[in-house]
């Protein structure tokens, strides 16, 4: 099971699922308007067999922490990709947090998700990337698929997200911690905290990459998920 992120679907794991699907069947959940991280762990444990390996990027890391909150003996495998586990902070951190979600949907109501998608895009990837019109056009197209109404409900998800920290020192699967060095919306700091709280998680920082690991570094990350899915679980 291959959760993606905010405004994401199969395209973000694209590159994994022609890596591994052969000897794996890969599925990418759709949260459609579901508007609570709960829900759409929920909607993963209806699409899921009775074991599964879980992959969340971004926003899908947060509902995978859900996934294993409420049936942490179906997943055989953990991966937590450029992601976090802390509910929406209290004080000026968290009012800046919905004040740039809330601009960015007030783009998307008047000017359309193409136009929101363009202006997110650039602070998503490594700087070096910016330049790579033909990774920022799959992005962007990614992006523009979605409705204004699912997006406007995955923000209030977000905003309202749990808080996970109690649940990373119960898991006891295979688990992968990893994201982009440069990652700056979910930066490596939160992921070496997440990886210090999960007993014998394996911590990796992408090199040259931003947020978007998935899609900007595809083979370093399919090869960290390798070695993960050949872990005994």
């Amino acid at each position: 099971m291959l959760l993606p992120g905010l405004n994401c679907d199969e395209e973000a794991w694209a590159g994994q699922i022609a890596a591994l699907g052969g000897g794996h069947t890969c599925v990418v959940p759709r949260y459609h308007e579901l508007d609570s991280i709960v829900a759409m762990a929920q909607r993963v444990l209806d699409e899921a067999p009775p074991r599964f390996a879980l992959a969340g990027h971004s926003m899908g890391g947060r509902v995978a922490l859900e996934v294993m909150r409420a049936a942490p003996q179906r997943v055989s495998h953990l991966a937590l990709l450029d992601t976090g586990h802390e509910a929406c902070q209290v004080g000026e951190h968290g009012k800046r947090e919905a004040r740039e979600r809330r601009r960015l949907l007030d783009l998307a109501r008047k000017s359309g998700m193409r136009a929101m998608a363009i202006e997110w895009v650039r602070g998503m990837v490594h700087p070096a990337r910016d330049a790579d019109s033909a990774l920022i056009a799959r992005i962007v197209a990614m992006i523009e698929r979605h409705t204004l109404e699912g997006y406007s409900a995955q923000i209030r998800a977000l905003l309202e997200r749990p808080d996970a920290g109690d649940v990373l020192p119960q898991i006891r699967c295979p688990t992968l911690v990893a994201c982009g060095r440069e990652d700056t919306w979910s930066p490596l700091a939160r992921h070496q905290a997440m990886a210090a709280l999960i007993p014998n998680s394996q911590l990796v920082a992408f090199e040259q990459c931003g947020h978007m690991s998935t899609m900007e570094q595809p083979a370093v990350v399919t090869a960290a998920m390798r070695r993960w899915l050949q872990q005994g679980g």
